[in-house]
């Protein structure tokens, strides 16, 4: 398929699971830009201003950051996510942003949104045990994990260099999960323009 060279950038929205000043995941995020061909573009999402999650203020005037989080997604054509594992599983702050972008339920911005998730580890696993949970918090939500090989790096603290991912070898494969994701979004909006 030809890009149409007319045709709007495809924006994608990172999201880290992590809110340390020198979060790993964040780093990763970071790093991303170069890998995108020039008609996509990437912006982080920080998650740093987003509250637990609270059904009392889930309504037509939720807090600033909850509605910029969810006005952010539904302007993306994707979204990427990077984000540690803690404890075997999905941090709190990545579960929480999942939460409050669901609603409304079946209809949220989540909903049909195509996905790369990442995790990221000091440890010799890469947080692949935090995959799962956040791929099935995904699909509660309508949205689109890509369904591909697993991007968990493994002792991430030593591939970062100045705040960047450096390692060549990780950044090759994620550019593979940047162009299936691309290719992903591409192969929606050709089906909806068909539809």
């Amino acid at each position: 398929m030809t890009a149409n060279p007319n045709a709007a950038p495809t924006r994608l929205v990172a999201i880290s699971g992590s809110i340390r000043r020198a979060s790993h995941c964040t780093a990763v995020l970071r790093s991303l830009t170069p890998l995108l061909p020039p008609t996509a573009t990437l912006e982080l999402f920080p998650l740093d201003d987003v509250p637990m999650y609270n059904a009392d203020l889930d309504g037509d005037s939720p807090p600033a950051a909850v509605a910029q989080l969810k006005a952010d997604i539904a302007a993306a054509d994707g979204l990427v996510i990077c984000s540690p594992e803690y404890n075997y599983g999905i941090p709190g702050v990545l579960k929480n942003a999942i939460d409050w972008a669901s609603r409304p339920g079946f209809a949220s911005p989540l909903k049909g949104k195509p996905v790369l998730v990442m995790t990221a580890s000091p440890g010799t696993a890469g947080g692949v045990r935090a995959q799962a949970q956040i791929r099935d918090a995904l699909a509660a939500t309508l949205a689109r994990p890509l369904v591909r090989q697993h991007i968990a790096i493994a002792g991430v603290a030593s591939r970062i260099q100045d705040g960047l991912l450096v390692d060549e070898p990780t950044l090759g494969f994620i550019q593979a999960g940047l162009v299936d994701l691309l290719s992903e979004i591409r192969w929606l909006q050709a089906a909806r323009q068909q539809a």
